[in-house]
Order: structure tokens, then sequence, then C-alpha cells
């Protein structure tokens, strides 16, 4: 994956938001952290009417989670809107992704340049580094 020099990589999950920028070049990322702001989870309407019944029967929905990426989402929707960053990839797992992606400004989808579907926020930096370069 193509991740431009000095782009933000935003790494989320259920409960963790870390966000890191890439200090290498293209395709060659060299990640550092930049910030894991303590995000105040309030949204927890978010994902009720995305839950399917097979979800809310075995408890695989977790409300607490979905909460979390809607508020990493709007927490990057205000540093877009504010112009803190140019070029964006997000890296989350496939549930709190989807949610995330229900809450994007129009402001951060001109900055988005990648998203990818893996749980990465408890690997270290050199694992991501080359699970992005090989993406």
């Amino acid at each position: 994956m193509k991740v431009p020099h000095k782009a933000h990589v935003a790494l989320v999950d259920g409960e963790r938001f870390v966000l890191l920028r890439n200090d290498g070049q293209i395709f060659e990322p060299k990640l550092s952290k930049v910030a894991e702001p303590d995000l105040n989870a309030t949204n927890f309407s978010a994902g009720v009417k995305h839950q399917d019944t097979a979800s809310q029967m075995s408890g695989n929905t977790d409300l607490n989670e979905l909460a979390h990426g809607a508020a990493a989402a709007e927490w990057l929707n205000s540093k877009a809107i504010a112009g803190e960053f140019e070029e964006l990839v997000v890296i989350a797992d496939p549930k709190t992704l989807g949610e995330m992606r229900r809450h994007y400004h129009v402001e951060l989808e001109k900055r988005l340049v990648g998203e990818l579907d893996k749980a990465l926020t408890h690997e270290p930096l050199d694992r991501i580094e080359k699970v992005l370069a090989n993406a």
C-alpha cells in the first residue's frame, strides 16, 4: 500500500486509538507515534441500528467498541476539518472500520489515501510497517 511521506496512520480497534506518522518513503514506511488520544465514547446509538439479529443473539456486537470507533472517527473528522493533516491511512478491525466509515466527514474522506481492515493496534511498529508495505 502506498503510504505517502508524512501521511498519518490511524490504528483503531474497539478499545485503543493510536495516531502514527510515516517518516519513511511511500513504499517503505517508517512509523513514529504521534498521539494516543483518550477518547470519550458517547455515541452509543451508533451501532444499534447496524446490529444483525445473529450478532445480537450471540452477543458478538459490543456497543462500547462501536462507540469507540465512532469517537475515533469524530476525532479524526475534527483534525481533518482543522487541516491538521493532509493524508491519512486508517487501519482497523473490520467491525470498527465499518462503524468508522459511517461517521467520516467529507473533509476526512478527501484526505483518506487508504484503509486496511486488520486488527494491528497491539502489534509493534516494525510489524505494522511490514503489513503496510505488503498490502
